[in-house]
């Protein structure tokens, strides 16, 4: 007989919260597909655990040992490079496993550049970009746009070679300096998107539209919205504390991009606030369940039990999000925030202590060794960015 198995794609903090969710609404079988021993591997929520490198083939070997043992696989990738890969082998599965994205767009959906496109068809706000292919595209760049300015390549492309995830250009020699950088990825084969800074820190005004659009009958079965309320480890980072705060209109600008673009799945569009015209600007669109994500069912929506209904054509409940103020925060991020970031306690304090609920990321109760050993991380974390600090500033 045939069993169901939900398959969390990678161990981190985000892995976790999905397998945490979906333990919590009785889904007996989670497995866990991590690269080589990752911090939910230490979690008792998986009844299999295996390993793989971060080639397509690994992951097709691993997926049809699963497949052998259960029968059929409901897919949870956490981050850009399993997705790449699914997409790779998706022939190969189709047949034995839920795919939680469109084929047909997946790829071109990941391209900054595309999403910009988008956007200005849609009536989503932006801000002003331009696309860069090669290394002519740059000497006139700070003609084309106004400085300050950040780079980023198109394609999250840091989990395959080494590139920078984002850079900050506010004056033309500083932009002199990144050419011959800039020249050795484009001889790589990568693109970068220039893009005019929103003003302001990046504090409480980062938002985010989470919904999950059914690829069998093409509409948002469930969403919730949210805000970033610091980030690690600086402007620029990933998360380190949320809420479930959100103005309406992130969600019109949220389910527009979803259905606007046909996307499948699990998806985040995350947008910045812009004070000079009170528009709230795409960001990116992240098309896979984010570290911060649990803010979603902490607040009433449950978007992996959403996803796991949906593959098994059985009926999915309607969610409405609490208005009860949630906030979620990562220890290790926070704490290394508040060492190295002058001025962070307050931040702190409120982040950890004000909301109507407080829940930290990897800790629950009966199930504490994840918690544990990144607690255990967090000093490692720590010499690491005061070590870039101290290179920095002798540079």
């Amino acid at each position: 007989m045939r069993k169901n198995c939900a398959v969390v794609l990678g161990g981190y903090v985000n892995g976790y919260s999905i397998a945490l969710e979906l333990h919590e609404k009785n889904i007996e079988n989670i497995a866990l597909v991590q690269y080589g021993k990752q911090l939910a591997g230490y979690s008792n929520l998986f009844n299999t655990k295996l390993s793989v490198d971060k080639t397509s083939g690994s992951l097709l070997l691993a997926l049809q040992k699963l497949i052998k043992e259960f029968g059929y696989l409901v897919l949870f990738p956490t981050d850009d490079l399993f997705i790449e890969n699914l997409y790779s082998i998706r022939e190969k599965i189709e047949d034995f496993a839920f795919l939680p994205f469109n084929p047909g767009n997946i790829i071109s959906a990941t391209d900054k550049a595309v999403q910009y496109q988008f956007c200005e068809k849609l009536g989503v706000p932006y801000p002003k970009s331009v696309e860069l292919k090669n290394i002519n595209d740059v000497p006139d760049l700070a003609n084309r746009l106004r400085l300050p300015i950040i780079i980023k390549p198109n394609k999250r492309e840091d989990l395959k070679i080494k590139v920078f995830r984002s850079v900050t250009i506010s004056s033309e020699n500083e932009l002199s300096t990144h050419q011959e950088s800039l020249k050795t990825y484009f001889e790589k084969g990568v693109s970068f998107l220039a893009s005019e800074i929103v003003p302001g820190h990046t504090n409480g005004t980062i938002y985010a539209y989470v919904g999950y659009r059914s690829p069998k009958t093409k509409t948002i079965l469930n969403e919730w919205i949210g805000r970033k309320l610091t980030q690690y480890p600086d402007d620029y980072g990933v998360f380190s504390s949320a809420s479930n705060e959100a103005p309406e209109i992130i969600r019109a600008h949220g389910q527009a991009l979803l259905n606007g673009m046909d996307l499948y799945g699990i998806c985040e569009p995350e947008f910045k606030y812009d004070p000079r015209d009170g528009d709230y600007k795409l960001m990116e669109i992240n098309l896979r369940s984010m570290m911060w994500h649990r803010v979603g069912n902490l607040s009433g929506v449950f978007l992996q039990q959403t996803q796991w209904l949906d593959a098994l054509g059985k009926t999915v409940p309607k969610y409405e999000q609490s208005t009860k103020l949630v906030h979620f925060s990562y220890l290790k991020h926070e704490v290394v925030n508040l060492v190295l970031r002058k001025g962070y306690f307050r931040l702190f304090k409120q982040n950890l202590y004000k909301g109507d609920e407080n829940r930290l990321a990897m800790f629950t109760k009966g199930d504490l060794k994840p918690f544990i050993i990144d607690q255990g991380n967090t000093i490692t974390t720590l010499v690491k960015q005061v070590a870039k600090k101290l290179l920095r500033r002798i540079k």
